[in-house]
């Protein structure tokens, strides 16, 4: 494996629980997958005891035993081919308050090994599973394998062109990262060529001579479970269908797939929750994700963090904290980046341009699609990180490359344009609705839950600044005009900007950058105690910060830019406070009550953890001005 390659995948092949699992299958260390040689074969007695209770066999010389079998536990089943039956009697929960002792009743066996613990219990067939210890599997179908089987592993599919182009092939363990760098990759045969014979590898280790349910999983009223991974503590219930999968769960991160759902062809990580009638095929949901309400998601890769309900994912990368909670459509979509929300009605998705569904999108970090809009491909936003593309808007295909922008329907036609183009106003989320973007921000770093994949909340950082620098650079050099279009100004996409606007997205774009290139600062200063502002450094983060502060003041007193962040986080909580109150203003001239059934601003939850944090570095900071 290359370095790049294993950079990407980690130590997939090493760490893989399902790997390792299915290594055991294949290679017991003994008679038994889940006892070795500490099996025996059923003594007279225990045969006739068996028999007593309606239990019957295809050859009983064929069943074996531990020493604490006890036949007390199994009633009306009848055992075929191979079977491996362990200790019985413990309670096993099943959840709502009922419990039953681990056994066998009610079920067809067939070739199965049944450990310590575990419960059978009102199953039409269980054949060719490992039954791992204080597992259950009641009140189902079938729960059944075929020998070879991979799990659901090496499946190819299209992500972001729906005929394909960009395809991926899946593995138990893939992360958002791996599936963008091989999407995006097109032009690296060798990468893509080494990738796939890691995952033909992958899924050579992964295919199994049994299928397996972990230690404590439960299977509870289902339909058939065929051909599919349970992993420790994973609950299947009262779904319809789970076929050709990989469920990755562990005790303190279980996976859930309840209520009517259908999951075939698919990868579901730690954590997830597959719910309401939801359906996943032919995909891969990445650690703590969850589709619910009917959600439905095809040959998609969803990232941690993500949920869809009610609406279609289709042909698409998500990255991590997309908001997707209404009926909607979003296909062929590359969106690693994620942190987004798609609004109800929201189609984005026009992919078809009347020869085939060929066209992309790339949705860029944050961006917000509002209710019902209609966006055209192909479209790149992620040169725009954090936009909102508002209320109804019909985007045509274009390339926006302007930072917190706001995308509306247009305020009034023009002579000269085009009456399908919107008005753009760059960095409006900057300086109307900052409240949007630090609450997002905070949201996200206290709602992760993934343990495995680097998602990076923090939204000033420098990738981000440099849009935004550029950006501001492409404004200023355009002036004299009332109207600009894509013509006049690089980065406008299929829309108009007005001067006012223009002359605001400087000014918001500017605000940021130096707080921003403050914040470094007192972070430096915090660290090191002292700082030559005109000494290169050989720390990346602070040497980027260090170059905007020396472009955007002429000020060099250390002491001096100090108070001049004071004064600019002061006047960005109460810009957070102001965003939220236009709500206050706005409502009660709707709703005769509004006032009386919403908190005001001042007191909302975040308001006050902004003016807090800002209460909080005016501390630090004179502090650090008191030592320099």
């Amino acid at each position: 494996m290359s370095t790049s390659l294993s950079a990407l995948v980690g130590d997939a092949l090493e760490s893989s629980e399902l790997l390792a699992t299915t290594a055991r299958i294949n290679s017991p260390g003994g008679k038994s997958i889940l006892f070795g040689d500490s099996v025996r074969a059923l003594e007279p007695q225990e045969q006739e005891r068996l028999r007593a209770h309606s239990c019957s066999a295809e050859s009983w010389d064929r069943i074996l035993v531990t020493d604490d079998f006890n036949p007390a536990h199994f009633w009306g089943t009848h055992f075929m081919g191979d079977v491996i039956l362990g200790a019985t009697g413990t309670p096993v929960d099943l959840g709502h308050g009922i419990t039953m002792p681990a056994g066998v009743y009610k079920a067809v066996v067939a070739n199965c090994e049944i450990g310590d613990g575990a419960l059978v219990h009102s199953v039409g067939l269980l054949s060719n599973v490992v039954l791992d210890s204080g597992a259950a599997v009641a009140n189902t179908q079938t729960v059944a394998a075929d020998a070879g089987t991979a799990f659901g592993n090496g499946r190819e599919i299209g992500i972001a062109i729906e005929t394909g182009g960009r395809e991926v092939k899946l593995y138990a363990e893939i992360t958002v990262d791996v599936a963008a760098k091989i999407a995006s990759s097109r032009g690296d045969s060798a990468l893509l060529e080494e990738y796939g014979e890691f995952v033909d590898g992958y899924t050579a280790k992964a295919k199994a001579a049994k299928g397996y349910i972990g230690v404590g999983a439960r299977i509870l009223n289902t339909g058939k479970v065929i051909n599919t991974f349970v992993g420790e503590g994973a609950v299947i219930d009262n779904a319809t269908k789970v076929e050709n999968a990989t469920v990755l769960s562990s005790a303190d991160e279980r996976t859930e797939i309840l209520d009517g759902s259908f999951v075939v062809n698919s990868l579901i990580q730690w954590g997830c929750e597959v719910t309401s009638m939801a359906i996943v095929d032919k995909s891969a949901l990445c650690e703590h994700s969850h589709v619910e309400r009917h959600g439905k998601v095809t040959e998609s890769v969803v990232g941690p963090n993500t949920g869809i309900a009610e609406g279609e994912v289709t042909a698409c990368l998500v990255g991590p904290f997309v908001g997707f909670h209404h009926q909607a459509l979003l296909i062929a979509a590359f969106w690693p980046e994620g942190k987004g929300n798609i609004g109800y009605g929201a189609n984005v998705g026009s992919n078809h341009t009347g020869k085939a569904p060929d066209q992309e999108i790339w949705c860029g970090e944050g961006t917000f699609f509002g209710l019902g809009v209609n966006i055209k491909m192909p479209s790149d936003f992620t040169r725009a990180p954090y936009s909102i593309i508002a209320t109804a808007v019909n985007a045509l295909p274009q390339r926006l490359e302007m930072p917190f922008s706001l995308v509306n329907t247009p305020a009034a036609l023009h002579e000269g344009i085009s009456p399908a183009y919107n008005e753009i106003m760059p960095g409006w989320v900057l300086s109307d609705n900052i409240f949007s973007v630090k609450r997002n921000e905070g949201k996200y770093a206290k709602r992760n839950r993934a343990r495995r994949a680097e998602i990076v909340t923090e939204v000033f950082r420098p990738d981000i600044v440099d849009l935004m620098i550029e950006a501001r650079s492409r404004l200023q050099a355009a002036s004299g005009k009332e109207i600009y279009t894509d013509r006049d100004v690089k980065g406008l996409g299929k829309n108009y900007m007005s001067e006012r606007s223009r002359v605001a997205g400087i000014e918001a774009y500017t605000f940021y950058l130096r707080w921003y290139a403050l914040n470094g600062l007192r972070a430096r200063l915090a660290a090191e105690g002292k700082v030559d502002l005109e000494a290169k450094s050989g720390d990346a983060r602070w040497e980027h910060e260090r170059q905007v502060l020396l472009a955007e003041f002429s000020e060099r007193d250390p002491k001096a830019l100090l108070r001049e962040l004071i004064a600019m986080q002061e006047k960005i909580a109460q810009d957070v406070e102001t965003s939220k109150a236009k709500d206050d203003k706005r409502g009660p001239r709707v709703i005769d009550d509004y006032a009386e059934a919403h908190a005001p601003a001042s007191k909302d939850g975040f308001v006050k953890e902004t003016h807090a944090a800002t209460e909080a570095l005016r501390a630090e900071v004179e502090k650090i001005i008191a030592g320099l």
